[in-house]
């Protein structure tokens, strides 16, 4: 089974981007994605969801309801809704996300093991199916330890080609073995500049890390689904919607500092989205292809 592979590695990228000035890149010299003229995800694109190893039913509705928030058309502005909308920005694409109608597998036993290689991944995402009008994703619990997590990746997405081509993703949870890498800004960085942490909006650390990072994997996965949509560098390790715009989450994001983002008085969480359920998301910034910029909510 041939796949294509997308990194998504929000520290690792945003410490390059600091290296060279995160505010002369975004607000002098703004991230240029191609489009290599490729096909893009259209339409209604249901969301497949496996859940691997033990999750617990808090953690697994954050989720939900963020995947829930991106059609919605009832929450307050700034929404989940408005930001995912930003897809329809890119020529050739448009995707709407339905998940009342996805299926939800879970296997909390752990039948392949938790040490997983991205070949495993793909051969779990093949259990959402293979409609071509879907994404799979893998959502792996945070004792599982799957190539290159925590290293150089927080999630990745690509497609299969043979048997029937279908697009897939995934995300792990950080929450046990490098918060520091893959759930910035809700907690310290490993590296780099060494600000305060943010508070997660929805009082866990992990979730809303996991969020943070699906949302990458999704636009990815819709703006750039084969390989060839929009993205800037090399194919085999591109910036795309999300990760072109690594570690801005408000305005005036620099090197440690995510931006100005909005606060819940009540809790002190950190957001700039609304979504279902009441819920509040910090999500990430997303290059608008119309201003040749990165966009952010607040």
């Amino acid at each position: 089974m041939a796949s294509s592979i997308y990194y998504f590695t929000p520290l690792l990228t945003f410490l390059l981007l600091a290296s060279s000035s995160m505010a002369a890149l975004v607000e002098e010299q703004p991230p240029l994605l191609k489009y290599h003229h490729g096909a893009l995800l259209k339409g209604a694109v249901t969301v497949n969801l496996i859940w691997y190893g033990a999750f617990t039913p808090a953690r697994r509705s954050v989720v939900v309801d963020f995947l829930e928030s991106l059609n919605s058309t009832n929450t307050p502005a700034p929404s989940v809704s408005s930001w995912w909308r930003k897809t329809e920005r890119y020529s050739g694409g448009g995707a709407s996300v339905v998940v009342a109608s996805a299926r939800q597998i879970v296997d909390e036993g752990y039948s392949i093991g938790k040490s997983l290689e991205t070949s495993q991944i793909v051969s779990l995402a093949a259990k959402g199916g293979r409609a071509g009008g879907a994404i799979n994703v893998v959502l792996t619990a945070d004792d599982v330890r799957v190539d290159g997590f925590c290293m150089n990746r927080c999630g990745t997405h690509g497609s299969t080609r043979v048997p029937g081509r279908f697009v897939y993703a995934w995300v792990g949870d950080a929450g046990a073995q490098c918060p520091g890498f893959c759930a910035w800004p809700f907690h310290r960085p490993v590296y780099g500049p060494q600000g305060p942490p943010l508070v997660a909006p929805n009082g866990d650390v992990a979730a809303d890390g996991m969020v943070v990072n699906l949302a990458a994997v999704l636009a990815g996965a819709a703006t750039n689904p084969f390989s060839d949509g929009y993205y800037q560098g090399s194919a085999a390790a591109p910036l795309e919607a999300v990760t072109a715009c690594a570690g801005v989450f408000g305005k005036g994001a620099y090197p440690g500092y995510a931006g100005d983002v909005l606060t819940d008085e009540a809790t002190g969480g950190s957001y700039n989205a609304h979504g279902v359920n009441g819920r509040r998301y910090l999500l990430p910034a997303m290059w608008d292809p119309r201003t040749s910029r990165c966009s952010t909510l607040v």
